[in-house]
């Protein structure tokens, strides 16, 4: 794994983009723009809970995508670009803020919805290479072909590409303009998009098959995205308990504070902190297998890791002497190695979830 001393990497998240593929992808193509996801509100009192149902199971994991970044190194700049206003986009608010996202505001320009965001994020990323030559890894959280020249332009310049995009929407050209692709399922956390449910499959068939008798062409995909999270609201009398039970947990990143939402709701149980360390262990080791394709990592690297992931960890809090007590006490997900000076640990291959 990389030493954050030697590398400093910037994300860009072309947000409407990653999202929209998301929802797509778990519940149909070109169902984003169908169901009008983008002014959708679940705090709505007549909200369709078909429809935050779908937002629900398509939630994108922003501390997923931020983690896996930190991988490379230390984050020196994270932006997001999205039209803000939107109903459905303020849903990420909890997940974007906790992680320290500079979000960057994109009004559309047309009445279709097009925000420009492709051409701002270029902009500002050509920007910073030149503002911030100590930069030395870039990943563009996007899958469309017009990011192919930002990437070429940033190889050229020295920079280390690393593109992340939705399985089923990512452009080939994109890839192999990049030093590296991965796709938003594979990192580490990311749950596998759930089966369309039958009645929901049937209906996006039936859609599409009248599209296509009456020749209408299909609309292409505008820039939006879904809210993050459809825990039920106070207001919400229909399907609230629907929504409340298909809210992913996974969604909230590990040191997000309790409760964190600017609506003004009551803060649910804070979560236990040994439980959010060990998933914090579990990724970070995912992590770092993957990229070192080693069956043992330093784990001095992992803390570090752990540490990029999560600032506020701290194994002493926890009630451990040092951190190899707190790896010896998740026997059953992690194994030390002590035979030399250099310590190492893996995921136990037997017990590993």
């Amino acid at each position: 794994m990389a030493d954050s001393g030697d590398t400093r990497v910037a994300v860009y998240l072309d947000f409407d983009n990653i999202v929209i593929s998301r929802y797509d992808q778990v519940n149909g193509r070109n169902q984003f723009q169908r169901d009008k996801a983008r002014a959708f509100s679940t705090t709505e009192q007549d909200a369709d809970p078909e429809v935050a149902d779908k937002l629900a199971r398509a939630t994108v994991d922003v501390g997923a995508i931020i983690d896996f970044a930190s991988s490379f190194g230390t984050l020196v700049l994270t932006r997001a670009y999205a039209d803000w206003s939107a109903p459905v986009n303020a849903e990420y608010r909890g997940q974007l803020v906790s992680r320290a996202v500079d979000l960057v505001q994109l009004f559309p320009a047309a009445a279709y919805g097009k925000n420009g965001a492709d051409i701002r994020l270029a902009v500002d990323a050509v920007e910073d290479m030149f503002r911030l030559p100590d930069l030395t890894h870039v990943v563009i959280v996007a899958g469309d072909s017009d990011y192919i020249a930002l990437a070429q332009r940033c190889r050229r310049l020295g920079r280390y590409v690393v593109g992340v995009g939705v399985a089923g929407s990512t452009s080939k050209s994109l890839a192999a303009a990049c030093d590296e692709m991965v796709t938003y399922d594979a990192l580490p956390g990311v749950e596998p998009p759930p089966p369309l449910p039958e009645a929901a499959a049937k209906k996006g068939t039936r859609s599409g098959s009248k599209k296509s008798r009456t020749g209408e062409r299909p609309a292409r995909p505008e820039t939006a995205e879904e809210p993050a999270s459809a825990e039920p609201e106070s207001g919400s009398r229909t399907g609230s308990a629907k929504r409340g039970a298909q809210a992913p947990r996974a969604t909230v990143p590990v040191f997000a504070e309790p409760g964190f939402d600017d609506r003004g709701d009551p803060d649910p149980e804070p979560e236990d902190a040994q439980e959010l360390a060990t998933r914090l262990l579990e990724r970070a080791l995912r992590l770092g297998h993957e990229k070192d394709d080693a069956d043992w990592l330093h784990s001095s690297a992992v803390k570090s890791q752990m540490k990029r992931m999560d600032p506020s960890f701290n194994e002493k809090a926890l009630g451990f002497r040092s951190f190899s007590d707190f790896i010896r006490s998740r026997e059953g997900l992690a194994e030390l190695d002590e035979s030399s000076t250099a310590r190492l640990v893996r995921l136990d291959p037997k017990g590993s979830r």
